[in-house]
């Protein structure tokens, strides 16, 4: 068990670094990112909010293929 939390925490960090990476070098890549219709933006004299409707859900779609894919090749 502690082998697994261990191997699942380095994997972890890796993804981490690589994904800071990538934001780091190619950030500019990704400047829609946050910026997609439907996403909430309200601008007020001394107020904002934000609230990333669309991309949330984006993210929520990309983890659960990721996950989905992770499981039927670990079978």
């Amino acid at each position: 068990m502690a082998n697994e939390l261990a191997r699942f925490l380095i994997i972890l960090g890796i993804l981490l670094v690589l994904i800071g990476g990538v934001i780091l070098y190619f950030g500019n890549l990704f400047s829609w990112f946050g910026r997609l219709p439907g996403d909430i933006r309200i601008k007020r004299d001394g107020f904002s909010f934000y609230f990333p409707i669309t991309t949330m859900l984006l993210i929520s779609l990309v983890l659960n293929l990721i996950f989905r894919l992770i499981k039927y090749f670990t079978k």
